[in-house]
């Protein structure tokens, strides 16, 4: 599998001043005056043919994302926009961003203040720019899901590709010391014009070109912040795009999450002309997702289903419509429902009230105006599902 490798070229640093603390006169005399930047080779074009036993890997790791994706048409529908919001919050994960499952949902209907939880929150707006941006994937798609990120970073220009170098490690100040100093700012645009006719190729298993793709937009880092989140989302774009997803975002970032160390490290192979890590990284990762997926669907539906018991009302009582949204949006208030049931004000109330009688749901706030309500058995399985991705990265 013969696959351009990334070189190098050797350039002189000029020092970026703005937003950075000043350096002393024996700091600047320190730091080097040149650094060694990336020099990404386009692979539209890049002839490709994978191995049998690779090529296994990912057909069996497709099959098990399409089984799970055929499920989501009937049974796993009810979770399929819990599964993206999981699926956001693993791939923040990876960038050591972290919010409580409450916290989160919090910030989904503007309450709380927290600002991890605004951040992941973020993710969740780029992975639905990336399933509604699916059918065309091209750089537009690619900037408006950035766009939906960052939009709210005033430290970044948001869906914008970046007009100054980056690094990966090393200092804050100057790329001495970085993992990877990606390419210039100026060679960016063509790169991800290249990147999008690679997309567009229909000679590759959808798994293996979703991956490829991923790790070259990992390489050429067209932004300043967000990228590993965007590619992330863009990954699931690709397999949107390409039919091996129809219906479900399939928690693949719980998997990366998994063996997180790993990931990092096929990412480098990649640029170094080795393309099997990172394919079988995806692959496994896959799997994982699937079976985590599965999991956290069943732990729902128990939650569920256990709620039901306690319920003794008609079928088609408004608060069973509620009980349905909680599993959804485990953290509402009387106007959530009523927008959500398209229900009057008392009605709405009255659900939350019986709801609460029976102890699905419970006040949050103490106050007798503006009410936040949660519900804790579908948080704690939500905080139990973050807490595995956890041990399992561990």
């Amino acid at each position: 599998m013969d696959w351009p490798r990334v070189h190098h070229e050797v350039l002189p640093w000029t020092s970026r001043s703005q937003g950075v603390l000043p350096l002393s006169r024996r700091q600047q005399r320190d730091l080097p005056s040149t650094y060694r930047v990336a020099l990404v080779p386009p692979i539209a074009d890049v002839a490709l043919s994978l191995a049998s036993d690779l090529a296994a890997d990912i057909d069996d790791a497709q099959r098990s994302l399409s089984g799970f994706d055929a499920a989501a048409g009937g049974e796993i529908a009810p979770f399929v926009s819990v599964l993206l919001r999981s699926e956001s919050a693993a791939s923040s994960q990876i960038e050591n961003l972290t919010s409580s499952a409450r916290a989160l949902a919090e910030a989904e209907i503007d309450e709380g203040g927290r600002t991890n939880a605004a951040m992941i929150l973020g993710n969740v707006r780029a992975m639905r720019a990336a399933i509604d941006l699916a059918g065309a994937l091209d750089e537009a798609a690619i900037l408006a899901m950035h766009d939906a990120l960052l939009r709210d970073d005033l430290g970044h220009a948001a869906g914008a590709w970046r007009t100054e170098p980056v690094w990966i490690g090393g200092a804050a100040h100057h790329p001495h010391g970085a993992a990877f100093v990606p390419p210039m700012a100026a060679q960016v645009p063509a790169l991800v014009a290249d990147l999008v006719s690679f997309m567009d190729r229909d000679d590759l298993p959808p798994l293996a070109l979703a991956a490829l793709a991923h790790a070259q937009f990992e390489t050429i880092h067209p932004f300043t912040d967000g990228n590993g989140r965007t590619g992330r989302a863009l990954l699931h774009a690709i397999l949107l795009n390409t039919g091996a997803a129809r219906h479900v975002t399939v928690p693949i970032s719980a998997g990366l999450l998994a063996s997180r160390d790993d990931y990092f490290a096929a990412l480098t192979a990649y640029r170094e002309g080795d393309i099997e890590p990172i394919l079988r990284e995806v692959a496994s990762a896959t799997r994982v997702g699937v079976l985590v997926g599965r999991d956290l669907v069943t732990r729902l539906r128990s939650a569920r289903e256990e709620w039901g018991h306690r319920l003794t009302v008609r079928s088609d009582a408004t608060v069973l419509s509620v009980a349905d949204l909680l599993v959804r949006q485990p953290v509402i208030t009387a106007r959530v429902v009523m927008d959500a049931c398209r229900v009057s004000a008392p009605t709405a109330q009255s659900a939350v009230r019986r709801l609460v009688e029976v102890g699905i749901l419970l006040e949050s706030t103490g106050r007798r105006r503006g009410r936040v309500y949660r519900a804790p058995d579908i948080l704690a399985a939500l905080d139990t599902y973050v807490a595995c991705l956890g041990r399992r990265g561990g």
